[in-house]
């Protein structure tokens, strides 16, 4: 929703100061030269529907504590009030304009991390929120203003954070039943993932909250001080990737999302140069663009897991602690069973599956490979 730190300029949707009631709300030319055409055309030629969710990354500097849209600041008064009355309604100008293009949205965040915003000089767009204040903006004003609307059907995931944060900022948000009743699923980004056990996060708000769902919401490589931003064909990228997925599918999440799909050889544009690693990257100046490994990666999941499949349990016989095998097995609604492998080691690992229905194969996963097993179970 409006800018981020990959727009070329910062922008909102209604930056006349003092708008309460957005009478100038209006979506820029980011939005009508090329994010709705590009939307439109993938909905065009999609084979299943798309599920688009939205996040915004700042509110109009006028609604801010410090006025501007980057480092610390949160929303102006408190929750019920003019400004976050304001913000909420804010999404649903946004969801409104958007349908005028034949575009409707399956969710929207709270707001893309809302701890970013309790950093003092933070370098690009931001709106900070505790869970606390979170919390209580949605129960009062943005779970009412969805509710009441024609976006009613729109589901509303919190913290769109670091899994760091949970399960503390589930507990505090989802404990509260006004502010529950509005929300569908939590959204996780991995980038402190290193501080975060997935067992000690993810499966524990899981257990403690089954009802609603875990989404990781976003992920990009070449994002630390010490990395390269752009590495064209770089293997490690794209097995970082599984390895992620995998993980977070094999501890109750339904769904990972890239950060970004498609960038330049610099790794942008980004107007804070946040350069990152992409895995489709454009050479303008050329004519051409590259599909990297992480973009073949993805397709393992997002080809041969379609939405509304299950995951299965899966028994492994016999470890091999130099040679582990990272693996989820999924029953889709066709009734076809897939298994992905992956093997990051830099030994070809030998092993079998066995389904009781069908039979048994023997197989190997090469050094630093991924495979997708796909097979139909008798009717």
């Amino acid at each position: 929703m409006a800018s981020t730190d990959f727009s070329v300029r910062l922008y909102t949707y209604a930056d006349a100061e003092g708008d309460f009631e957005l009478r100038h709300f209006n979506l820029t030319e980011e939005d009508t030269r090329m994010k709705i055409p590009i939307l439109q055309a993938a909905q065009a030629v999609a084979k299943r529907p798309l599920s688009l969710y939205a996040s915004p990354w700042t509110s109009p500097v006028w609604m801010k504590t410090n006025g501007a849209m980057t480092g610390r600041g949160t929303l102006k008064g408190n929750p019920g009030d003019k400004y976050h009355r304001a913000w909420a309604k804010y999404f649903i100008r946004f969801l409104d304009e958007y349908a005028k293009h034949n575009l409707t949205f399956w969710a929207v965040t709270a707001g893309n991390e809302p701890t970013a915003g309790e950093i003092i000089f933070y370098p690009f767009q931001c709106l900070g929120f505790s869970p606390e204040h979170q919390r209580d903006f949605i129960a009062q004003d943005l779970g009412p203003a969805l509710a009441n609307s024609s976006h009613r059907h729109v589901q509303l995931i919190i913290l769109d954070d670091q899994r760091v944060m949970l399960p503390y900022w589930a507990e505090v948000v989802l404990k509260d039943p006004v502010a529950a009743s509005y929300i569908s699923g939590i959204g996780i980004h991995w980038y402190l993932d290193f501080l975060a056990p997935i067992d000690l996060t993810l499966s524990i708000t899981h257990h403690l909250f089954p009802d609603y769902f875990l989404l990781s919401t976003e992920a990009s490589t070449g994002s630390y001080f010490w990395e390269p931003r752009v590495v064209l064909g770089g293997w490690d990228r794209g097995s970082k990737y599984s390895h992620s997925i995998l993980s977070n599918l094999n501890n109750y999440v339904t769904g990972w999302t890239d950060w970004n799909l498609a960038l330049d050889m610099e790794g942008g544009p980004n107007w804070s140069k946040n350069y990152v690693d992409s895995p489709v990257i454009v050479d303008s100046s050329k004519d051409v663009f590259y599909k990297q490994p992480m973009f073949y990666h993805l397709g393992h999941f997002s080809k041969f897991i379609p939405e509304g499949s299950q995951r299965v349990g899966l028994a492994v016989s016999k470890k091999c602690r130099r040679c582990d095998l990272e693996h989820s097995a999924f029953l889709r609604p066709d009734g076809a069973v897939v298994l992905v492998v992956l093997n990051r080691s830099a030994t070809d690992v030998s092993f079998g599956i066995s389904d009781p229905h069908v039979g048994f194969i023997e197989a190997v996963a090469p050094s630093d490979s991924i495979q997708t097993f796909l097979w139909k179970q008798p009717a």
